[in-house]
């Protein structure tokens, strides 16, 4: 069976965008997004970090501050790393913007 992944989240930016340039040239943009589920009386939210790379970067980062609604397109990406204070490893989801 192939696999597929896909995620397709509406929110709103919880900072400014977060834009530079690598050390090869390309453009990154990184910021986080508030997803909220509301059913009768509660709501629950998710907090979600994103990163998107070349166009796409540059327009988000020229047109999106910290509390604009976004749609965003992409993939779940796994990012891990070892803790600065001895602490072992660490690992986070994040999404991949592909188009927004």
């Amino acid at each position: 069976m192939p696999n597929f992944n896909q995620v397709i989240i509406v929110g709103h930016l919880t900072r400014d965008p977060e834009f530079r340039t690598t050390q090869g040239g390309a453009a990154l943009c990184k910021g986080g997004i508030a997803v909220s589920h509301k059913w009768k009386d509660k709501e629950e939210v998710c907090f979600v970090d994103w990163a998107a790379w070349g166009k796409t970067s540059e327009v988000i980062a020229k047109y999106m501050k910290k509390g604009s609604a976004m749609l965003i397109a992409g993939r779940l990406t796994l990012e891990q790393w070892e803790a600065k204070d001895g602490g072992g490893k660490r690992s986070k989801h994040s999404i991949t913007v592909e188009s927004c």
